[in-house]
């Protein structure tokens, strides 16, 4: 059976690769790239500007929910989500930090 060497890695690059793995899927770069155009957004508009059904879309908020990218708030059937920006400008320089060492060396 494989063992999962996750904790054998730094808390940096452990939060990064979940960064990188919230993004790591076109429609998810999509919806944040919509939230980003219109600072927040209704669920209904981001489904409107993809070519994904409704369930496919809930997943995918649900990943970016999850990593902590995006905020949401439920007022009865209506959701709305914004780019939490203290999560995703701390992940930005670490992205930054990362590439920095990596060309120093």
């Amino acid at each position: 059976m494989a063992q999962n060497k996750k904790n054998e890695f730094s808390k940096s690059e452990i939060e990064l690769a979940d960064f990188a793995r919230a993004l790591s899927h076109p429609a998810r770069v999509a919806i944040m790239k919509a939230v980003a155009e219109k600072n927040m957004c209704i669920c209904g508009e981001i489904v409107e500007v993809l070519p994904l059904a409704q369930s496919t879309v809930s997943q995918h908020l649900k990943e970016l929910l999850n990593a902590g990218l995006l905020s949401g708030t439920v007022d009865g059937t209506k959701s709305c989500y914004c780019i939490n920006r203290k999560v995703f400008d701390k992940f930005i320089g670490s992205f930054n930090k990362f590439f920095l060492i990596t060309q120093e060396n």
